[in-house]
């Protein structure tokens, strides 16, 4: 038994090379994550731009419903007087 490895130091040296490489790995996901961020550091500002964007767009598509609605009615209005003018012409 003098040549045997004490059990209890093999698992206690077991134990740092995980503890070790856990401690690695998580160095090396909070530096992910510090670069994630400051490559992020803008996009707080991105929502709101998005938003004035989009309350933006959607005053134009109202403005371009109007303008719609009413070039149809026009075109309505003229469709009738054709029609009109064709029934006087037939007559």
């Amino acid at each position: 038994m003098s040549n045997s490895v004490n059990p209890h130091k093999q698992a206690m040296d077991e134990l740092e090379r995980v503890l070790g490489a856990v401690g690695e790995e998580l160095a090396s996901w909070r530096r992910r994550a510090l670069r994630a961020e400051a490559d992020n550091s803008g996009a707080a500002e991105a929502p709101q731009q998005v938003l004035d964007r989009l309350a933006l767009l959607e005053t134009e598509n109202s403005d371009l419903r109007n303008r719609v609605a009413a070039a149809r009615e026009r075109a309505d209005g003229l469709m009738s007087r054709l029609h009109f003018f064709e029934q006087q012409v037939g007559d």
